[in-house]
């Protein structure tokens, strides 16, 4: 059995879902990895994750 067929997906990234970055604001697409945690996640990466919105703007978002 492939791998595809184990998860249900066949490799179109439209179905999966996908929310926006809270520091640059750019589309994450799910990732296996962040299955367990997908609620927790707010950054596409650890240069975003390093520069964190200040204050101001989280009521802005």
């Amino acid at each position: 059995m492939a791998r595809s067929e184990k998860s249900g997906f066949k490799g179109n990234k439209s179905f999966l879902p996908s929310k926006l970055c809270v520091a640059c604001g750019r589309e994450m697409t799910w990732r296996k990895s962040w299955e367990k945690n997908w609620e927790s996640i707010k950054y596409c990466s650890d240069a975003c994750r390093l520069k964190k919105p200040s204050s101001h703007q989280a009521g802005v978002l």
